[in-house]
């Protein structure tokens, strides 16, 4: 899972993802998230995703941002971006030959609501919910 600073949209899908495939049975599913840029390196999640997430019964506390490295394309077997900007410029960084697929998380771009409201964090955590009910299923094929 792959946003921009790695501490609110791909943190919480990473979260809700993970905690979804459990709950599937899906255990050997290995889900991280990372960040197109390495600002915040070494943070917690944005406070107002990690409260988000705990109003809902998830729990982010664990989470510490990093930046994707470009060698992991040979270590993942699916790259997810949340916008398709994250996705141009994972694919930039992958290059045209890259040997794992690199897909949006969501049918559209998941919105960045660190510079919103407080409401625009339970809209993202809608959107990412709906989106991980669609990978835990394709994922269970």
């Amino acid at each position: 899972m792959v946003c921009t600073g790695n501490i609110c949209r791909s943190p919480i899908g990473e979260v809700v993802l993970r905690a979804k495939l459990a709950a599937a049975g899906l255990d050997d599913v290995v889900v991280t998230s990372s960040g197109t840029s390495g600002w915040h390196i070494g943070d917690p999640m944005d406070s107002r995703a990690a409260a988000v997430l705990a109003r809902r019964g998830y729990d982010g506390s664990a989470h510490r941002a990093q930046e994707f490295r470009s060698c992991w394309f040979a270590e993942r077997d699916l790259v997810l971006a949340m916008d398709s900007g994250h996705l141009s410029a994972l694919t930039r960084r992958g290059g045209t030959e890259l040997a794992i697929p690199v897909e949006l998380f969501a049918d559209i771009d998941v919105p960045d609501p660190y510079y919103g409201e407080d409401s625009g964090f339970d809209e993202v955590l809608d959107q990412i919910g709906k989106a991980a009910d669609l990978w835990v299923e394709r994922l269970s094929r």
